[in-house]
């Protein structure tokens, strides 16, 4: 069982920055993918990005490359996502979420996929 909490949303403008912090409970968190997806209101969840267990791997939705870099510190069970040059089409809830692949530089994109969530935290953009 892996629990995970994110921190670090809030009011930005538009150009701005944030960092998001995603913290996960457990042992293993090495056996994981992790990866950031956001929902916006009347919208399906999309997938942001997400990095390796290893952290040798990573992807980008298109709207997010460039833009926003995933990271990770195993040795202390974190995650972060530092999104520069935000736009008001990024405003949504973001959600932490990971990936049992242990041993694989695996790196999904579908959510259905992820086996654990986070409750979410808000990133509002203003113009």
């Amino acid at each position: 069982q892996v629990q995970l909490v994110e921190s670090g949303g809030g009011l930005v403008r538009a150009g701005g920055s944030l960092r998001l912090s995603c913290a996960a409970s457990g042992r293993t968190f090495g056996a994981y993918t992790m990866g950031w997806f956001r929902q916006a209101p009347g919208k399906e969840r999309e997938f942001v990005a997400a990095i390796s267990g290893t952290g040798g791997t990573t992807r980008y939705a298109d709207s997010t490359k460039g833009r926003f870099t995933i990271s990770r510190d195993n040795a202390k069970n974190t995650a972060h996502l530092q999104m520069n040059s935000l736009k008001p089409e990024d405003t949504a809830v973001y959600y932490c979420a990971a990936d049992f692949v242990p041993l694989s530089e695996i790196v999904r994109v579908v959510s259905d996929d992820y086996d654990y969530w986070g409750q979410g935290t808000q990133v509002t953009v203003s113009s």
